[in-house]
């Protein structure tokens, strides 16, 4: 009965890991499985207990960093949102100085500033997007 426990345990915190994605879960159903196999072949409720303490202690300390590491190291970091126009070139709609303007990125006209206050760009200039701040690019001039 107890290794049927302990394996309905293993079983819940596999399938809870799958939600929370952090190892830490996964680690203590290894534990609990180890714990439900043991119990199985005749160890007491103590022994199974402390069998599952001391894997689960293991695989967090020993294996958990080592599957973080492969899988940051597996997933390509990726710019997203506004920091994703930083280096882009755009074009001036409306003039652009240190008090404002309108630029076109991409497809998408988005409000703009001067990223040097004493600078003036006029519509048509080509511009690099430098910044962006809230929703207000931060521009200078091409060269």
């Amino acid at each position: 009965m107890a290794a049927v426990i302990w394996l309905i345990a293993g079983i819940v915190l596999v399938v809870a890991e799958v939600i929370s994605g952090d190892f830490v879960l996964l680690m203590l159903g290894g534990g609990a499985v180890l714990a439900a196999a043991a119990t199985a072949l005749g160890v007491g409720p103590l022994a199974g207990a402390l069998i599952f303490g001391g894997t689960s202690v293991l695989l967090l300390f020993a294996v958990r960093p080592t599957l973080k590491r492969r899988l940051n190291r597996a997933v390509p970091h990726t710019v997203m949102h506004s920091d994703a126009l930083v280096g882009k070139r755009a074009v001036v709609i409306s003039r652009v100085d240190g008090d404002g303007g309108r630029v076109k990125i991409g497809g998408d006209v988005w409000s703009a500033r001067a990223y040097d206050h004493t600078q003036t760009m006029e519509p048509g200039q080509r511009v690099t997007v430098m910044d962006i701040s809230g929703a207000t690019a931060l521009v200078l001039p091409e060269i």
